[in-house]
């Protein structure tokens, strides 16, 4: 199976009160933090209200982190393809695609805020089948056709990109929560997921049957879906201790769910905590949770049962927040680096089998001590100068170092 990968998605979600243009700025100063600590991908949203989500256009964000990074992955999480004349979405992906380099993934989805389609006049019962409208005319114009199509909130007459991706083919997903749609358009298009839904206690239950969803309508359709194109996403901060953690992230983790989820999106059933503690038990330790707040060992742990009960993905992403301060988030994220990602890409299995190796078979290597012990001995103040060391207790700091108890009988038995 092809090793997992590892992103961060940033709607964002920042509480409101800080300098928006610092806000900006740091995150893209996230972004390099993470091409520099080597995640594969970093993907932005887009949203037009609510004043907690505030990036009104991932392509524009997306150029300029592609000036501060190098290798990274960028993606649109996601285009909300029914605001937009599917030509303009196309030529914007196409320029941000040779501006990175050639590093982009075109994420779509029909819009999730609906205080962003009623501002824009947009019944939300056509949503969904304008992204899917959408996606069908901007693939034929990726491919270099030249399109003519009349539908009720757009057109193109005739209408052929001047400029193609810089990547010979570029990579799309759409967006999936909790309902079928989003995965019924990846297998009609042949497109990878970006499972937002799984977020949510009631996402990731649902994981393990979403992806049937997207092979039935590949099969359908006559196209193919690959799991290692479908991205999970979670949320976590992680600290040295679990209490650490705890301390971080449960002050902003109540303050965003009570001003935020309850306040503001005001989310059916849920209710405001009462203490920071009770923020943090019920978002991550509880049954079936969806968040991990905890060390490295806890997050893997989750990572690998997630992975297991959906029968396999090929990203996930961690959901960015202001759960905690700036500098242990950015700890938190060094930390997922330096411990999470090796373990679960087994990048430490030829460390540890190798090490066990020479436990294991240290008889087979005293040959090496052997041959140390023959020149020492050979060597007239050497051989006094090991005399002198064993009487004193000392041990040789060596790899091929010999063992001195029977150095000392060798010694003994060679002055009699």
């Amino acid at each position: 199976m092809a090793r997992l990968k590892f992103g961060a998605f940033i709607a964002p979600h920042h509480p409101i009160g800080e300098h928006p243009m610092l806000q900006m700025r740091n995150d893209i100063k996230l972004a390099a933090q993470l091409d520099e600590l080597g995640f594969d991908e970093f993907w932005v949203g887009e949203h037009h209200s609510t004043g907690w989500e505030v990036i009104a256009s991932p392509e524009m964000f997306l150029a300029a982190v592609a000036e501060k990074t190098h290798r990274i992955r960028l993606g649109t999480g996601v285009v909300s393809l029914p605001y937009h004349h599917p030509f303009n979405v196309a030529q914007r992906m196409v320029q941000l695609d040779h501006m990175s380099g050639g590093r982009v993934i075109f994420g779509t989805g029909p819009g999730a805020l609906p205080s962003d389609a009623y501002m824009l006049g947009i019944d939300p019962m056509t949503q969904r089948d304008r992204q899917d409208e959408a996606i069908g005319v901007i693939k034929r114009l990726f491919a270099g056709e030249r399109v003519t199509h009349h539908s009720d909130w757009f057109t193109l007459q005739d209408a052929r990109l001047q400029l193609f991706p810089l990547q010979e083919e570029l990579p799309m997903v759409t967006a999936s929560s909790i309902s079928p749609s989003g995965m019924t358009l990846a297998g009609k298009y042949g497109l990878g997921v970006l499972s937002i839904g799984s977020n949510s206690d009631a996402g990731l239950a649902a994981l393990p049957t979403q992806w049937g969803f997207a092979e039935q309508a590949a099969a359908k359709s006559g196209q193919t879906v690959d799991r290692k194109n479908w991205r999970v996403l979670m949320s976590w901060h992680i600290a040295e201790t679990r209490e650490e953690a705890r301390a971080q992230a449960g002050q902003g983790l109540m303050k965003w769910h009570n001003e935020y989820t309850v306040g503001t999106l005001m989310r059916p059933g849920a209710v405001e905590f009462k203490s920071p503690d009770e923020a943090v038990d019920q978002t991550a330790f509880v049954d079936g949770a969806a968040s991990v707040i905890g060390t490295p060992d806890d997050l893997i742990a989750a990572i690998r049962k997630l992975h297991d009960s959906a029968g396999g993905f090929g990203v996930v992403l961690g959901f960015v927040h202001d759960w905690a301060n700036r500098e242990n988030t950015s700890r938190s994220w060094d930390l997922v680096a330096r411990y999470v990602i090796p373990e679960i890409q087994g990048l430490l299995e030829g460390y540890r089998t190798s090490r066990q190796y020479v436990v294991e078979h240290r008889e087979s290597f005293e040959r090496a001590g052997q041959a140390v012990l023959a020149k020492i001995m050979s060597h007239e103040g050497a051989a006094a100068a090991l005399q002198a060391g064993m009487a004193q207790g000392a041990a040789m700091r060596s790899p091929n170092a010999p063992d001195l108890d029977k150095a000392a009988k060798q010694v003994k038995e060679a002055g009699e």
